[in-house]
């Protein structure tokens, strides 16, 4: 029999088995209020022990996701998770609307950082030429949706730091640069486990799988503005295409 020990690719069982139990749900194979397997086909499904099956469902249990009622079983608790359009013009506020009462970004910090091949490809800079880097958090009704990583050519924009601290939007700051609007050129959507920090400011016990979009913004001659890497809890919100 397989131990909790046991590792694939270094990622330990019990995590594998949470991951998974997380995807049924994401998924729709299973939704709130649904009675979970029980330890004995969760250990043969999984070829693990039945300490290794509890201590999946503890971390799901940690997480909100699923709930034990003594002597009837573990029910899926999930939270109802928001839906996020990801379109040509991709608006934080403007995607949730109507399904939170209270949206808010917090300014983590900014900075002025030299551009790596990957965003300097994304904004058609030169590698190593000046960015503006902006980090922050975006939540519903206190709940953080969105850990997001923004970065601007800085000839264009030198000052965007001190802008959106006082405009605290986005979209007010471009149009405080003139461009009434800006539209998504491409997004790219990966899927991986938050790292520390992530799991820390996203409020998410570890393990907890992320959706990431990567995005690149444009102006109406289609010049960048800016290149987006925004980390989203799959247990929290689901990305429409």
């Amino acid at each position: 029999m397989t131990s909790d020990k046991d590792e694939l690719g270094g990622i330990a069982l019990w995590r594998r088995i949470a991951d998974a139990i997380r995807l049924d749900i994401i998924g729709g194979k299973l939704t709130n209020g649904d009675r979970l397997p029980t330890e004995a086909i969760l250990s043969e499904r999984f070829s693990a022990n039945r300490h290794t099956v509890r201590r999946a469902l503890a971390v799901l249990a940690d997480e909100g996701v699923v709930a034990a009622e003594q002597g009837r079983g573990t029910f899926v608790r999930s939270a109802r998770r928001l839906s996020y359009p990801i379109g040509k013009r991709t608006r934080f506020s403007e995607g949730l609307a109507g399904q939170a009462g209270t949206l808010g970004t917090q300014l983590l910090g900014h900075r002025i950082e030299n551009a790596n091949a990957t965003i300097a490809k994304a904004l058609k800079l030169k590698t190593g030429d000046k960015v503006v880097r902006i980090d922050g958090v975006s939540s519903a009704d206190g709940r953080p949706l969105s850990r997001a990583t923004t970065w601007l050519p800085y000839r264009r924009f030198p000052d965007f730091a001190e802008r959106i601290t006082q405009l605290q939007r986005f979209t007010a700051v471009f149009a405080s640069y003139d461009i009434a609007d800006y539209a998504r050129a491409s997004t790219r959507i990966s899927a991986r486990h938050a790292d520390v920090e992530e799991t820390k400011l996203l409020g998410l016990a570890p393990g907890a799988i992320l959706l990431v979009s990567e995005a690149v913004d444009i102006d109406a001659t289609g010049e960048p503005v800016s290149y987006a890497l925004s980390r989203f809890p799959a247990e929290r919100l689901e990305l429409v295409v």
